[in-house]
């Protein structure tokens, strides 16, 4: 799920590569890797995760795959300005749908740019597919899930202390999700933007290998980067619950612990 900055040089001249750089269009036009195009993918939050909710997310992301051209042979490659949560989110959505071949950028473009890697300027334009997918339902949490199995489960609020702890607001409700620890996607990634070593991760992710985790977040976004960390360690039970506390701390019906 990850690939240095040498290796994807030493690729970058694969017909069958496709990078998709997720930061913003101006931090895009100013400077990207070579023959990437841009996909915005903070652009995309979802809080719905009702049957019908889910179903449309599928939808939306499979328009925004056939839109950049993502296809089953292709392989992709997502980056951000480090190891972060956006390229991250993009790899998480491409696992949900099957995709053999899918990798994040270690240490992003930051990374890229410092090891003296090419960039360009110029504008890619994408060739339009037709993305499909075979939709993995285990990687997935919708509201019902968690309401159903919320005292079986290992929940990992990827969130900053505050947020967790309630004294940062961003829902109708403060606090997080019963039963939940906080282990900040912060702590997943060096000071260089590179994901820490194996061992760090392994002391920070203390939790039995056969657990069945569920990682949430605000929107879905850090939760995948800790979703990453966790399936690199080996971890085999591992979901996002997409609509996290985006949905979940607007429903005051809906239990939370401070």
């Amino acid at each position: 799920m990850i690939i240095s900055t040498f290796d994807l040089n030493s690729i970058l001249n694969d017909s069958n590569l496709l990078i998709i750089d997720t930061r913003s269009f101006k931090e895009y036009s100013e400077s990207h890797i070579p023959g990437a195009i841009n996909l915005d993918l903070f652009a995309f939050h979802w809080i719905d995760t009702s049957p019908d909710g889910i179903k449309n997310f599928n939808k939306q992301a499979q328009t925004l795959f056939s839109f950049v051209g993502v296809t089953n042979n292709k392989k992709i490659v997502f980056y951000d300005q480090v190891s972060g949560m956006l390229a991250a989110r993009g790899v998480w959505m491409l696992m949900y749908f099957s995709h053999q071949d899918v990798v994040m950028l270690d240490g992003g473009i930051i990374k890229w740019q410092k090891e003296n890697f090419p960039i360009e300027t110029k504008l890619n334009n994408a060739t339009p597919s037709k993305f499909v997918g075979k939709i993995n339902p285990e990687l997935i949490a919708g509201l019902e899930y968690m309401q159903e199995n919320l005292k079986d489960l290992k929940i990992i609020d990827a969130r900053s202390d505050g947020e967790f702890n309630g004294t940062v607001i961003r829902a109708a409700q403060l606090g997080h999700i019963p039963n939940s620890v906080n282990i900040d996607w912060n702590f997943n990634i060096t000071k260089d933007g590179t994901f820490k070593n194996e061992s760090e991760l392994s002391q920070l992710y203390d939790i039995p290998k056969d657990s069945e985790i569920v990682t949430y977040c605000q929107g879905a976004y850090r939760a995948a980067n800790s979703f990453l960390v966790l399936k690199k360690l080996g971890f085999k039970k591992v979901r996002v619950y997409l609509g996290s506390w985006g949905e979940w701390g607007n429903k005051p019906e809906l239990p939370v612990e401070k």
